[in-house]
């Protein structure tokens, strides 16, 4: 069998709905600089914004996901990777996450120490539509069939961090890095 690789530049790419969100953002903190917390304000919330806008979008551009004949290995953007070879993963399968509408699907592994992994690089959602994932999930579930014990895949029960994306929890964890930010300059101010 080949190996497979999945890569977030082929997969990934800004849209112009990021950029209103983006924009949007920076027009509250204008507003909020003219009243509040005058220019130094302005540019410490904003330059903050773009920063972190900037890392989420260069570790998003930047992240893969290799499946061979040693295991998985995983990079979110940062170093060579981490390599989980076949006999450290118990299982895999698909989570797939509805929120406001729109469903995301994401290829996950549970390793022998109860952690859990997405396969970064293969997605599906409505924002970035893959129409192979399917194929790519089967591609990935049959190395690990060929490289394992049947009696070595258990699938782990279900936990309430299962119905969370990592994508919601980094939009949340920005919101509120943003709302603190705003909040401490505008109590300063």
């Amino acid at each position: 069998m080949d190996e497979l690789i999945f890569r977030g530049r082929d997969r990934y790419r800004p849209s112009w709905s990021h950029l209103a969100v983006l924009l949007v953002v920076l027009a509250a903190q204008g507003f909020a600089a003219v009243y509040r917390i005058g220019l130094v304000g302005f540019l410490w919330l904003a330059g903050g914004t773009l920063l972190l806008s900037g890392l989420g979008l260069w570790t998003t551009v930047r992240s893969w996901s290799r499946v061979g004949p040693g295991g998985i290995t995983i990079c979110w953007g940062f170093g060579r990777g981490r390599a989980y070879a076949w006999d450290r993963i118990h299982w895999i399968d698909v989570r797939t996450v509805e929120a406001q509408g729109d469903s995301t699907s994401q290829v996950r592994m549970f390793l022998t120490g109860g952690r859990r992994r997405t396969l970064p690089g293969l997605l599906h959602s409505d924002l970035y539509p893959s129409p192979d994932f399917d194929e790519q999930y089967h591609r990935i579930r049959n190395w690990w069939e060929l490289s394992t014990e049947a009696s070595a895949r258990v699938e782990p029960g279900r936990r309430f961090r299962d119905r969370l994306t990592a994508t919601a929890a980094g939009l949340v964890i920005g919101l509120l890095l943003c709302a603190g930010a705003a909040a401490f300059f505008l109590w300063k101010g």
